[in-house]
C-alpha cells in the first residue's frame, strides 16, 4: 500500500462537493505519504513529551473516515467501532493501535478510506450535501457539508501531526510526494 493508491481526480473548477472532495483526496494522498512505508517500531515511536504516535494516527483516521461518513449517512457504526461510545472508540484507537500489526493497520485506513470515498460520492449527489442530518441532539444537527469539512479539518490537522513526527523518524520533509 502506497500513497499513489489513493485516488484523486484533478479538479480545477468543479463544483462545491467536487472541490471538498478534491481537498480531501489530496490531503489523503498528503497523509498517506507522510505515514506510510514504515515499519512497526517507527510506527510506534513516541517523541517525548508528546505520547502521540504515527500509529495512532493511522487508527485514529481510520476511526474518523468511518465515524464521520456513517454519521453523515446516518447508518450505525460497524466493526471494529460498533462496542464502545464515541469517545471510547477515540481512546482506544489511539491506544490500540501501537500493538497494532502495520500491514494491518494500514489495510484498516487504505480500506476505511477507499469506503469513505464512495459513500461521499453518493452523498454529495444531487445537492446531498445540503441535507440536515439529526444525531439526536438539536444543538449537534448538521449537515453533511459540515461532516465533510470536519473530516477534511481532522485530516489537515493531522498531516500536519504526520509531517512533525514522520521528520524526526526518518527525515522525510515536504508538500507533496510527487
Amino acid at each position: 500500500m502506497d500513497w499513489r493508491d489513493i485516488p484523486k481526480a484533478e479538479c480545477p473548477r468543479g463544483n462545491d462537493a467536487e472541490m471538498l472532495q478534491f481537498a480531501v483526496d489530496r490531503v489523503r494522498q498528503q497523509f498517506a505519504w507522510k505515514t506510510g512505508g514504515l515499519d512497526a517500531e517507527q510506527l510506534r515511536r513516541t517523541h517525548p513529551p508528546s505520547t502521540m504516535t504515527l500509529a495512532g494516527l493511522v487508527k485514529h483516521m481510520t476511526f474518523v473516515e468511518d465515524g464521520f461518513t456513517a454519521q453523515a449517512a446516518e447508518q450505525p457504526l460497524g466493526p471494529p467501532w460498533n462496542t464502545r461510545s464515541w469517545v471510547e472508540n477515540d481512546e482506544w484507537g489511539w491506544e490500540s493501535a501501537v500493538t497494532d500489526d502495520p500491514e494491518e493497520l494500514y489495510a484498516e485506513w487504505y480500506g476505511a478510506a477507499a469506503r469513505s470515498r464512495a459513500v461521499w460520492a453518493q452523498l454529495s449527489a444531487d445537492g446531498g450535501l445540503d441535507v440536515v442530518i439529526d444525531t439526536g441532539d438539536p444543538e449537534w444537527a448538521q449537515s453533511r457539508r459540515r461532516f465533510l469539512i470536519d473530516l477534511l479539518e481532522e485530516y489537515l490537522k493531522h498531516t500536519g501531526h504526520a509531517d512533525l513526527l514522520r521528520e524526526a523518524i526518518d527525515g522525510l520533509t515536504g508538500n507533496d510526494p510527487r
